[in-house]
């Protein structure tokens, strides 16, 4: 009786883990810097991957609330990567009426990409926590893609990254290490409940970024500290969120300028550091 009601048991348990492994994993911003490196990583490893965007088969796009439904339809897991940002008027609105969403779908597993010293984005962090499900939150520093993929490559080519950053100091974290994280959060146990400030392994100014890109590259990269009027000026020509004038200002007060071991928790190794992304991104080319 004992072994017939263990091998049921047993049974059950292989059939639930045979389903959740059916299911998809969807990826919002699955062709952005951090999401396109989460669909690498899964599909990969085999994980059956939905992306999550306004190109895909099955489209996505946060604006449209009708496309969330038939993206959700039978996923087991969500990586959340809001776009343009947790900090910006309406995310958090936007993001609980996802979160309900998601786990009326079915969803049981939520990873928020989140924001370090993003006050207004712990509202968004509120929800995820208190979704009833399984959640983890990778709250990030500045990106070191940000200067190869983003909008800070202009510059870069220029040879003048101008910001209203004054000297803060930034732990800069690579997008592979943020990517690696929401992975493991994802497919692995442990990682439940967890809040991982996810950064890199030293301080570094825009100064200092400069300096790194130009012994990379060989070419005069400088940093021009530039005023918030003078930003605002450069995102209107850019047709950019004029908000990301508010958000540079604040995290960029020296809130972040401290190292944190969210990388090491999650993944048991190191960051990378800003000198090894320098040098394999001047080798590409994109800075050429």
């Amino acid at each position: 009786m004992f072994r017939a009601d263990l091998s049921r048991l047993t049974q059950g348990m292989t059939e639930r883990s045979n389903t959740h492994q059916n299911s998809p994993i969807l990826v919002l911003g699955g062709t952005g810097k951090t999401g396109r490196r989460v669909v690498d990583r899964l599909t990969e490893r085999g994980v059956l991957t939905r992306v999550g965007s306004r190109s895909a088969e099955i489209p996505f796009d946060w604006e449209d609330r009708s496309t969330w439904g038939p993206a959700l339809e039978g996923v087991s897991a969500v990586y959340i990567s809001f776009y343009p940002e947790l900090a910006f008027p309406g995310a958090t609105e936007t993001i609980e009426v996802f979160t309900r969403t998601a786990v009326a779908a079915g969803a049981r597993r939520l990873v928020l990409l989140s924001g370090r010293g993003e006050e207004e984005a712990r509202a968004s962090e509120l929800v995820v926590e208190r979704s009833g499900v399984a959640w983890t939150i990778v709250r990030a520093s500045w990106f070191n893609q940000n200067f190869s993929e983003n909008f800070l490559l202009g510059p870069v080519l220029s040879g003048d990254i101008a910001l209203p950053a004054g000297d803060a100091a930034e732990p800069f974290v690579d997008a592979d290490d943020i990517a690696d994280v929401a992975v493991a959060a994802l497919t692995s146990e442990g990682h439940d409940g967890q809040v991982y400030e996810v950064a890199g392994p030293r301080l570094l100014t825009f100064a200092d970024v400069a300096k790194e890109i130009s012994d990379a590259t060989g070419r005069d990269v400088r940093y021009t500290p530039v005023s918030t009027e003078e930003y605002a000026a450069v995102l209107r020509a850019q047709d950019l969120p004029m908000e990301f004038v508010d958000l540079f200002t604040k995290i960029l007060d020296g809130r972040n300028a401290s190292l944190t071991d969210g990388v090491r928790r999650a993944l048991g190794r190191e960051p990378r550091d800003f000198r090894d992304y320098a040098r394999a991104t001047a080798a590409t080319g994109v800075w050429g």
